[in-house]
């Protein structure tokens, strides 16, 4: 790869996908300088929280393992340094890995200056010359063109041939049934459907708001009986406002299970 300036290839795995609050469990870096040097960097972390049972299962790292490694608070000058002035790369790091690094060395008392950088975020690359609608799908697992796109009969006539050629690739003799298993939940650890509550390390907090991702439901409840109040009389979901009645009257919800002390939240 041809370079003009140093670039730092950059992946965190982490507690969970909630940037504003989950740490770092790992650190891994590459550097590659113009003149054609390859250094690296790898470092697990102590996020000094439990990593969650589900989470451990996808990133293969676990309590036990990092129970002994430094906090990120030990390392979090000598990343400020590998990194240094380069460049940053990574999948989906403009997102989520460098909102949530720059928040673990704002903690740690240093900042990562991002204004004379450039970020070269694959994911996003991706998503803009890899189309992702009806016509690329069709072209994907049926192997022909869409002749009648953005016709109603025409959209849904494709989409029929996009799922059985589905249940050919990844499904079973159950036919469609068999593509249940697929269900995406796009914000795992979320409590109701828009997102207003999010569990985090077995408490549940707001996402939006003066006390987003600050206090829980029970901190609100113990401080802030006016904000729960103002939200039981504006427009929130009757999931939302059940939650926060309950909560008012000293009935607080159970995370689920993978969201429990040390079955964690995702």
């Amino acid at each position: 790869m041809k370079l003009l300036r140093t670039l730092v290839i950059l992946d965190l795995e982490t507690t969970g996908i909630w940037k504003e609050k989950d740490k770092i469990v790992e650190i891994g870096m590459v550097k590659l300088l113009p003149e054609g040097v390859k250094e690296t960097y790898l470092k697990r972390v102590n996020p000094g929280i439990p990593i969650p049972q589900n989470v451990s299962e996808i990133i293969g790292i676990t309590d036990d393992d990092v129970k002994n490694a430094p906090h990120f608070e030990d390392i979090a000058r000598e990343v400020l340094e590998f990194i240094g002035d380069s460049d940053i790369g990574g999948f989906n790091v403009e997102r989520f890995d460098i909102p949530l690094l720059e928040r673990e060395l704002v903690n740690a008392g240093l900042r990562l200056d991002m204004e004379s950088r450039t970020v070269y975020d694959a994911q996003k690359i991706y998503h803009i010359h890899e189309k992702r609608n009806l016509t690329a799908a069709y072209n994907f697992y049926c192997e022909k063109e869409l002749q009648c796109a953005h016709t109603a009969l025409g959209d849904a006539e494709a989409t029929l041939e996009i799922l059985n050629a589905q249940v050919r690739k990844y499904g079973t003799e159950e036919g469609v049934e068999s593509l249940r298993e697929f269900d995406y939940k796009p914000r795992q650890g979320n409590f109701d459907k828009e997102g207003k509550f999010r569990w985090w390390n077995g408490e549940l907090y707001p996402t939006f708001g003066k006390h987003a991702r600050r206090k829980n439901i029970r901190q609100l409840t113990a401080t802030e009986p006016d904000y729960l109040q103002w939200i039981l009389d504006s427009d929130f979901s009757n999931e939302v406002k059940d939650m926060v009645k309950g909560a008012l009257n000293g009935h607080f919800p159970e995370p689920p299970e993978q969201e429990k002390e040390g079955g964690g939240q995702a």
